[in-house]
């Protein structure tokens, strides 16, 4: 038996009924039992509206770290027993996000801390002159990390974006790369991805997309897409563990220098260094994070074999009804850069006339244990953008910096009508105050 076959799993037993099916195809996720305390001192169950930040741990994602856990040892190079199975779950974890992603047969997966930090890695092997373009919708993840970059205002509407695209990029000349959300971690509206990976490929640019908002909701296809390279984390990915990854084109990762130089990035040290040149171990030197690229797996495993019908069809059905309820409220207002009718995952960003973020977010704890996010969600431009835009009213939001902030809440597995409910309903309570 090959050391793969061992972590292979079938995800259905052959004696399962389908009402037994369809109870097994929905993950748990841990803490869905939470009770917290309120004002008054009683306690109630948390609502967590927050999974855009981090979404909660699967059970079957513990479950695979646990099952790790007494045999873990380092990787690679051991020859120990313990050794070489850590090390054949590690390189099983790299086949499985491999495959979740829809990557091609040759490309790299490279595990990292998260999003962040794989899109910095691939801005230190960006070739000599490389310009990037860059909206300024993104997460400062893409936003902030190139030496060289376009930086092009919000687009009115998805068309404009790849309008936009195309004219920057064809008055470059030399190495150039395009940087995109797949999904607004502000608005949750989704990007035209595909559209702008063409335009990037036909003025011979490459394209690097942010999937961390996107792999929760959908299913990604880096090959359907043309994509050159996706990165996400584990943490928005109901794995937080502390992994991430990229994913994509081998050659400029295998060209580089090491994102890290130290052991396992090198083949031989001696009159001279000879870095290894598959891009993996050449960017991920030291022991890596093995448990977190093995909780990584076990969600994308989880996730796949729910399958994504029953899981956008739920999501679809309490977003609208969110969204609806938050309409419904005279002085709350959702923030969107292309309308209402645009297709988005599991995100809304509001404010509320007269309210700081913080103050309605603190409310929505202390009073009624509802978890959401307030701030500018490390995307500052965008949200001072959205906010701003909407009228002064709404332009005080109470940051630390004086600039505009908004309210998001999020919603993933294990978020329940009850908790989009009391959102709405706490919401109404305060606005009426």
């Amino acid at each position: 038996m090959s050391t793969l076959t061992i972590f292979k799993s079938a995800h259905v037993q052959a004696d399962e009924t389908p009402a037994a099916i369809e109870e097994r195809r929905v993950p748990a996720v841990l803490g869905a039992d939470l009770k917290v305390p309120v004002k008054g001192g009683r306690l109630v169950s948390y609502a967590n509206l927050d999974y855009a930040a981090s979404a909660p741990c699967l059970a079957p994602v513990s479950a695979a770290v646990a099952a790790a856990l007494p045999a873990y040892s380092s990787v690679h190079r051991g020859a120990g027993y313990a050794s070489q199975l850590t090390t054949a779950r590690y390189e099983q974890a790299r086949h499985t996000v491999s495959a979740f992603a829809g990557a091609r047969p040759d490309d790299a997966v490279i595990f990292t801390r998260n999003t962040t930090d794989a899109t910095n890695l691939l801005a230190r092997c960006l070739p000599e002159g490389t310009t990037t373009v860059v909206f300024d919708t993104e997460h400062h993840a893409s936003l902030l990390p190139w030496p060289r970059s376009v930086r092009l205002a919000p687009p009115a509407f998805p068309g404009e974006a790849v309008r936009a695209a195309d004219a920057t990029l064809a008055a470059i000349d030399g190495p150039k790369l395009l940087v995109v959300t797949a999904a607004s971690n502000v608005t949750g509206e989704l990007w035209p991805i595909a559209a702008l990976a063409h335009i990037a490929h036909r003025h011979g640019a490459r394209i690097l997309v942010d999937a961390a908002q996107f792999v929760p909701h959908r299913r990604l296809n880096l090959t359907a897409l043309d994509l050159d390279y996706v990165a996400f984390s584990g943490h928005k990915l109901y794995a937080p563990f502390g992994a991430g990854v990229l994913i994509g084109r081998r050659d400029w990762p295998a060209e580089a220098e090491p994102y890290l130089k130290g052991g396992g990035a090198v083949r031989s040290v001696a009159g001279a260094v000879e870095w290894h040149d598959d891009p993996e171990p050449r960017h991920e030197a030291g022991t890596p994070n093995v448990l977190g690229a093995i909780a990584l797996a076990a969600a994308c495993d989880a996730l796949t074999a729910t399958g994504w019908t029953p899981l956008v069809r739920e999501e679809e059905r309490l977003i609208a009804r969110l969204r609806a309820g938050l309409a419904s409220i005279e002085g709350v207002r959702e923030l969107s850069l292309w309308g209402k009718d645009h297709p988005r995952v599991g995100i809304v960003s509001f404010t509320v006339d007269g309210r700081p973020a913080r103050e309605v977010a603190e409310v929505l704890s202390a009073e009624y244990g509802i978890g959401v996010r307030d701030g500018k969600f490390c995307a500052h431009p965008f949200v001072r953008h959205l906010v701003e835009r909407g009228g002064d009213e709404h332009a005080d939001g109470g940051c630390e910096d004086g600039t505009a902030s908004a309210v998001r809440a999020s919603i993933g597995i294990g978020t329940t009508q009850e908790h989009v409910d009391r959102l709405i309903g706490a919401l109404r309570d305060l606005t009426s105050r």
